[in-house]
């Protein structure tokens, strides 16, 4: 959580009754990702209800906030908790003959980012460097005579209009609240000034004196002759937290794509040495960094793909999660990010790079694995794929092709492009993401308990462990259980798969047993966690699991039924046919 120094004051002035309300909230221990929010409301009154609009308001938002899905963008759910408040003024006052609307400011500093939500003409500024910027644009008539009269306000109409926007932290800075009873009456060489003469007045730094500078900023409205309620809000960013994934998927969308790149062309200090892959989304090149020679594998969207902000903001959370990742105990499992990567001229990912070659080149190289090999890859994986599902990450595409065995003899997983983790866009997680020939029955909509269920389940733990089953069962024969599925078709699961006993007879019967049911076609079947396989995998055959039981054929062809009756049926009158035509009467 950054390190924000908050102040506020609220004053009625000249007024009998302060309409202006302003509120802070700061996270708790298990929101700390959520950031910090503060709103600042100046109530307008037809009757006296204005207090009780700009109260609601703040209070509501600042509470309400936490209660959001932290996967949800804060422009999001800043906008579902403003327009709930919206709703429930505008009924309130159709009920009533009292009237109460508000202005609204708030900002939530949540990583290295900041949001800002704003109807009516409160305001927040910006001070960076002695600079004073105004962020919001007020909602007023443009019009000497009526510039105090809104043309926003929440509680006023059904719909209403916010203006959000986004932009970046940096260490220092100040942003300011301030109702129209401060701002009106303050210019910004005033502003500016107030900051200025604190720190010569204590004789110390004006960024730890938050409530101060909010005190100092009223007062000196009111004593310029302002005439209305008084309000301001001072927050001062004192330290900043790791970059979130809103800060990256902002830096990104800021950032042009490199063209394609040829060996020897250069990008930010690296020498493009080849192209690795390019699946016409993403491209992938070996590189060299021309100050160590070190090589990487640098990442990024295929040109024609510039434009598509779902594919970019897929390769963002693909980077992010690496690096949250790196600090647990998935680490050694991963290809490592390279940390010192800045000011980048476009946007592009950059890996370590490990000399060695993947499973499926192994595969295609020569004929299937040793038994031996094949069990301690089965077994690096499972223990790889235990840590990813204790931080709650799906992989979603496990494979030969993404595993990687380095000249180090460690088995790395590849590709977090689909993987899931809470925080992956929407569009990516609605995405039938995967290998067809490795995607579990339940992802297809077929489900063997319930013949007559045919929705499509997402993918989970499960999901990663019944693709790690037909790796292990590829491996071992060299073949897939249910046949190869190409793009476009769905899976075919009409029987059960055969024993890879059956193409290699050498393979002991524990084992047999261990892949049927990590490939079972009934999901109760299978194991449910990645301890379960690992414990089965350890045991060998001094505990051997017993087979799973064959696929009933009921639950295998709900139609089975009918088409016997219908065989049996054509049968008899087959026969009855003969015997009215042939046989002696």
């Amino acid at each position: 959580m950054n390190d924000i120094d908050i102040g506020y004051t609220s004053l009625a002035g000249t007024k009998p009754i302060n309409e202006d309300f302003a509120g802070a909230m700061l996270p708790a221990k298990d929101d700390k990702d959520m950031g910090v929010i503060m709103a600042l409301a100046d109530g307008v009154s037809m009757g006296g209800m204005g207090k009780e609009a700009a109260q609601t308001t703040v209070t509501s938002l600042v509470r309400d906030y936490f209660c959001t899905p932290p996967t949800w963008d804060t422009s999001v759910a800043l906008d579902r908790i403003i327009a709930a408040q919206n709703a429930w003024l505008v009924a309130l006052n159709k009920r009533r003959p009292e009237l109460g609307f508000t202005t609204l400011t708030a900002l939530v500093l949540r990583g290295q980012t900041y949001t800002l939500a704003h109807v009516g003409d409160t305001r927040c500024y910006l001070l960076r460097d002695g600079q004073l910027t105004q962020l919001t644009h007020d909602h007023i008539v443009n019009h000497t005579d009526f510039k105090h009269q809104l043309l926003r306000s929440v509680g006023s109409e059904d719909r209403l209009a916010v203006d959000y926007s986004q932009g970046e932290v940096m260490l220092g800075d100040c942003f300011i609240l301030l109702s129209d009873g401060v701002y009106g009456f303050l210019s910004d060489a005033r502003i500016k000034a107030i900051f200025k003469d604190i720190a010569q007045q204590t004789g110390t730094s004006w960024q730890s004196l938050s409530e101060t500078l909010a005190e100092n900023l009223v007062d000196a409205a009111l004593k310029s002759g302002s005439n209305d309620n008084a309000s301001a809000l001072v927050a001062h960013v004192k330290g900043l937290s790791e970059a979130t994934l809103e800060d990256a998927t902002l830096a990104a969308l800021n950032l042009p794509i490199p063209p394609l790149l040829k060996p020897g062309e250069k990008i930010d200090g690296f020498e493009v040495l080849a192209n690795v892959a390019d699946s016409g989304i993403n491209v992938i090149y070996q590189v060299k960094e021309s100050a160590t020679g070190k090589l990487y594998a640098l990442k990024t969207l295929h040109p024609s793909r510039a434009k598509d902000k779902e594919e970019r903001t897929m390769l963002v959370h693909e980077a992010w999660l690496t690096q949250q990742l790196q600090a647990t105990r998935a680490a050694d499992s991963l290809v490592h990010l390279k940390a010192d990567l800045s000011a980048p001229s476009s946007y592009y990912i950059v890996y370590e790079w490990h000399e060695g070659e993947t499973l499926q080149q192994q595969l295609v190289r020569g004929a299937p694995f040793d038994i031996t090999h094949a069990i301690n890859a089965a077994s690096q994986i499972t223990k790889a794929l235990s840590h990813l599902h204790r931080q709650h990450v799906i992989h979603r595409d496990i494979k030969p092709a993404n595993l990687h065995q380095g000249a180090d003899g460690v088995l790395r997983l590849l590709d977090l492009g689909v993987a899931l983790s809470g925080k992956e866009p929407k569009a990516m997680r609605d995405l039938h993401a995967g290998t067809p020939s490795y995607i579990n029955p339940e992802q297809w909509g077929v489900h063997f308990k319930n013949a007559s269920d045919d929705s499509k389940e997402l993918p989970d733990a499960q999901s990663d462990l019944f693709a790690l089953g037909v790796t292990l069962y590829q491996l071992l024969t060299g073949k897939l259980p249910y046949g190869e599925v190409l793009p476009g078709q769905s899976g075919r699961y009409y029987r059960d798969p055969l024993a890879p006993s059956r193409h290699r007879p050498e393979i002991p019967k524990w084992l047999d047993n261990i892949v049927q049911k990590a490939i079972a076609r009934d999901k109760n079947q299978r194991f449910e966690t990645a301890e379960e396989l690992l414990l089965a995998l350890d045991r060998g055959a001094s505990r051997p699991l017993n087979a799973p039981l064959a696929t009933p054929l009921i639950q295998r062809d709900p139609t089975a039924v009918w088409k016997i009756g219908l065989g049996i049926s054509v049968l008899f009158n087959l026969l009855l046919v003969y015997w009215l035509l042939f046989l002696p009467k």
